[in-house]
């Protein structure tokens, strides 16, 4: 077994290269981390392209064997455990990450499902990572992200997601306000969250809707609203007038499965 030592290795550089937006989209890659996000990279199928490990892991046993026995079946790189800090991004590294390769092909919207959610300018990749696991959690597969969005494959989106981003698809809009219309033009109906509005969560039904999440700091755009079918709002009992735009993703995704479950009693 060959053992990477030189932080000059090409697959190194390459790594490292890849914590660089621009250097993600040329390349079409991104890393992965962990044991969790390797098996769940593993069951989802999806592309593979090398697994890195760092030697001293395989004394350790901190990888399960079953897991192991996975991993054997693709090109494994292994490396020392100081070149392994050199490319990690956490700071406890579990000793083992993947280059994968992101899907190619053209992403079309998915018009079968009841709700697209849709996100104007999130900006804080935790943000983004964990409300494209609660779009996951509820049986979503698609979501649609302005330019303006953080990258959704910046490396804490990615731990954040808890293996989602393997199941969601990523539609980026270098419009968005144009492909909400297009959206429109299939019978679904564009819904705002907006403090300027008497209408609660509850008030709507979620059927053929597009809920659009907006910027942390300034809501959804005004061009935006403007075009908006209905405008919603979470009640507040307290003092504080707004959520985490990712906490209040859920509050008004869940609302949706409370409708759903009572559908099906």
């Amino acid at each position: 077994m060959q053992t990477i030592s030189s932080k000059d290795n090409e697959f190194i550089k390459h790594i490292k290269k890849l914590k660089d937006k621009k250097y993600r989209d040329i390349a079409q890659e991104y890393v992965i981390e962990g044991i969790k996000l390797i098996r769940e990279a593993i069951e989802e199928k999806v592309e593979l392209k090398q697994i890195f490990i760092c030697d001293n892991c395989l004394n350790t046993d901190i990888i399960p064997k079953e897991l192991m026995y996975e991993i054997a079946k693709y090109e494994c790189v292994y490396v020392t455990e100081n070149i392994f800090k050199t490319i990690s991004d956490v700071n406890t590294p579990q000793g083992i990450l993947a280059i994968i390769g992101r899907n190619t092909t053209e992403m079309k919207i998915d018009y079968s499902q009841d709700i697209i959610v849709a996100l104007d300018d999130i900006q804080d990749p935790g943000n983004l990572g964990t409300i494209l696991r609660t779009v996951d959690s509820i049986g979503l597969n698609q979501i649609i992200v302005s330019k303006g969005t953080a990258d959704c494959y910046n490396p804490k989106v990615i731990r954040s997601t808890m293996g989602a981003i393997f199941r969601v698809n990523i539609i980026e809009s270098e419009d968005l306000e144009a492909t909400l219309k297009e959206i429109q033009k299939q019978n679904f109906k564009i819904v705002v969250t907006s403090l300027q509005t008497k209408n609660s969560i509850y008030d709507i039904k979620y059927s053929k809707k597009v809920i659009v999440i907006g910027n942390e700091a300034n809501g959804v755009e005004q061009k935006i609203q403007k075009m908006a079918d209905k405008k919603i709002k979470i009640p507040m009992l307290g003092k504080t007038e707004s959520l985490n735009a990712s906490v209040a993703t859920g509050v008004v995704l869940y609302e949706y499965v409370r409708q759903k479950m009572e559908e099906q009693k």
